[in-house]
């Protein structure tokens, strides 16, 4: 693996942290001269784009690509020119939102995943048929995500950013970015990582019906812009599907997951029971928004928004991504800093996500705000990119250390 690499990965993340803590006091006390829409665009994209999707990049080119592949120089070039677009997203949307140099480079990062895709798809080599049949669902929902991108423009045109075509090709990407492509391509490499056999009849059982609930939960978000009972009721076939898919994963994985743990450094089992337990509040979540006035108040409390996206982004996808460059030591996971870095990240989140939560409850009481609701959450904030400044600088010092370590044994 390229330390280079992994280290873009995390300065990526750290930037989008940076902006994420703006964004909060913004809300405290507004700047002068900066766009609060524009920022969040910023934000959003250089975390998906430039955070998960890299790590992704590196993790699934790193597990499944067979090493006499490895030596093609067009994964390199490829990652660079990605990073090249996640550079142009990071100044562009900041400066001027949805403009021709965002939209740009938007765009080019978009033809750089369709030719990521084709790679994988050639040249992978998974090993079982489970890492086989997840990776290529990943693959695909990628792909099929961005469908909603490409009808945006024609959306715009025809009915205007306020029309319901409009809100509903976000989510259309939103969902199958985050339920698709990352959560299958996780799965996919947790398969791998893992090394747990599973029972092909039951893994092809769990695949149909998780598959099937990505497909029908998005009714939810449809639900939004569209109002009709019959979405309330196809999210609700769809999230039960979903918990029996959960069940049948436990059953899967649960003889031999305690082996895969006992092998784990105290660090690395943190943050897998981080994930895991993420995953399993984010399906109780999923099951009390089947209550109908929930499911409608839930859209219009933006803390209960920003709270659930920020627990499948920060708390189950980054958890294990975390988790998988602990143990193939992507990370180092005897420096100090890492550890305090990865500890503080975490704390951060759990608070940023219990104020998100409470704040949202208030409203959803009619109780008003939260006391000191805003200076408390941008506190609580300022642990992201403080653990992740951590993080970053323990990657540095290491590879400032094999550097020196290579010229000495050069001279």
């Amino acid at each position: 693996m390229r330390k280079s690499w992994i280290l873009v990965c995390f300065v990526n993340f750290f930037i989008a942290s940076l902006m994420g803590l703006l964004l909060r006091w913004m809300y405290v006390a507004p700047i002068e001269g900066v766009n609060f829409q524009f920022l969040m665009h910023g934000h959003s994209h250089v975390a998906m784009l430039g955070w998960v999707y890299l790590m992704l990049y590196c993790l699934i080119f790193y597990f499944f690509i067979p090493k006499e592949a490895e030596q093609k120089p067009i994964y390199n070039r490829l990652f660079w020119v990605t990073e090249l677009a996640v550079v142009g997203m990071m100044i562009d949307f900041p400066a001027q939102g949805y403009a021709f140099a965002s939209i740009l480079s938007s765009t080019l990062h978009i033809f750089c995943s369709y030719y990521f895709c084709y790679l994988i798809w050639k040249d992978a080599k998974p090993s079982t048929f489970p890492e086989k049949r997840m990776l290529r669902t990943a693959l695909f929902f990628m792909v099929f995500s961005t469908l909603g991108v490409w009808c945006l423009g024609p959306a715009v045109g025809l009915m205007g950013k306020g029309s319901a075509f409009y809100q509903i090709a976000i989510q259309f990407f939103l969902h199958f970015q985050f339920n698709g492509w990352f959560v299958f391509a996780v799965l996919a490499l947790f398969f791998k990582q893992s090394k747990i056999e599973i029972d092909e009849k039951k893994f092809r059982l769990f695949y149909r019906l998780f598959v099937a609930s990505t497909f029908l939960t998005l009714a939810l978000p449809v639900s939004w812009s569209l109002s009709s009972p019959v979405f309330y009721w196809i999210n609700v076939v769809g999230v039960v599907l979903q918990l029996s898919s959960a069940v049948l994963f436990i059953q899967m994985i649960r003889p031999q997951f305690k082996a895969f743990f006992s092998n784990l450094q105290s660090i690395e089992k943190i943050v897998y029971r981080f994930a895991l337990f993420s995953l399993a509040l984010k399906i109780i979540i999923q099951l009390v928004v089947l209550v109908p006035e929930l499911a409608q108040v839930s859209h219009h409390i933006r803390n209960f928004v920003i709270g659930y996206i920020h627990l499948t982004m920060l708390g189950i996808i980054t958890g294990f991504l975390f988790g998988f460059a602990l143990q193939n030591d992507f990370i180092n996971t005897k420096n100090i800093f890492l550890k305090w870095g990865i500890k503080i990240f975490l704390l951060g989140f759990v608070a940023t996500e219990i104020l998100l939560f409470l704040q949202g409850l208030y409203l959803l009481f009619e109780k008003g705000e939260f006391p000191n609701y805003y200076q408390n959450l941008f506190i609580a904030s300022i642990a992201l990119p403080l653990g992740l400044l951590f993080i970053t600088a323990s990657l540095l010092y290491k590879t400032k250390f094999q550097l020196s370590t290579i010229r000495n044994c050069t001279i």
